[in-house]
């Protein structure tokens, strides 16, 4: 069956010590880009100080497609956080990004559209069915997955998933202020207040092949629990108080 095409898209990447999968991520961006969309932009972050050649990685890629675009964020210090800068040079109707490690498989970017054209959602979020980290990231992941569904009241089943799909007229509405990895807990939130409709849709997961995590369980724990708490807080205070005075 033949998908039905978007209009336009923005793929994009966060690439952090991830030489061995720089190639064949944005090769398949480009691949399976142009056979779900009409019109394709692919952006390449380099999102900190890479301990191998990530950076020179994608700028090889730039002499292969050259409308890539490359952010170099090699100084960063906001961690996950650096995926904002993605959605803002992004400039197609539609957004998709996912991580450069490729745990994900970006052909599965045919499952969101499906899910988009079945249901007119806004926002199409990937859900692992299982998950294929080492053992104290999967005992760390699933209670935590259920607390952020419930303790946030979320509209998704799975936050830690970066495999979405979001119209961009959407985050046109939004803005990103958080510096760790509790953006997506602001991503989700903003883009609830905001009104957009969400529909999950069941992702593969597969073991890393290059590499290892750039985050160890300590950091895990505190960005996604406690950070996230605080910011959960916050927004919620914020975008209440906002809801009144619009009212």
């Amino acid at each position: 069956m033949r998908i039905e095409k978007l209009n336009s898209l923005t793929i994009f990447f966060p690439f952090l010590n991830d030489e061995g999968t720089v190639k064949k991520a944005i090769d398949d961006a480009y691949f399976y880009g142009r056979k779900f969309a009409n019109k394709l932009e692919v952006i390449a972050i380099h999102g900190g100080k890479s301990k191998d050649n990530t950076l020179n990685e994608i700028l090889k890629q730039k002499t292969k497609y050259h409308n890539l675009i490359v952010i170099d964020k090699t100084h960063n210090r906001q961690g996950y956080a650096v995926i904002k800068h993605g959605f803002k040079k992004a400039s197609k109707q539609w957004v998709f990004y996912t991580d450069g490690d490729l745990q994900y498989d970006i052909k599965d970017l045919e499952k969101l559209i499906k899910a988009h054209y079945r249901s007119h959602v806004d926002v199409v979020n990937g859900y692992k069915l299982k998950r294929r980290d080492n053992i104290s990231r999967i005992i760390l992941g699933y209670p935590y997955q259920i607390i952020s569904k419930y303790l946030y009241k979320l509209p998704i089943k799975d936050l830690t998933c970066d495999f979405r799909l979001i119209r961009k007229s959407k985050l046109n509405k939004i803005s990103l202020n958080a510096k760790n990895a509790s953006i997506l807990l602001e991503l989700i939130m903003k883009l609830q207040y905001v009104k957009s409709k969400f529909i999950d849709v069941p992702i593969n997961h597969k073991k890393r092949k290059y590499g290892k995590s750039n985050y160890n369980i300590f950091n895990l724990f505190i960005e996604r629990t406690i950070k996230e708490l605080q910011t959960y807080m916050f927004l919620r205070k914020r975008l209440y108080n906002k809801n009144h005075e619009n009212n």
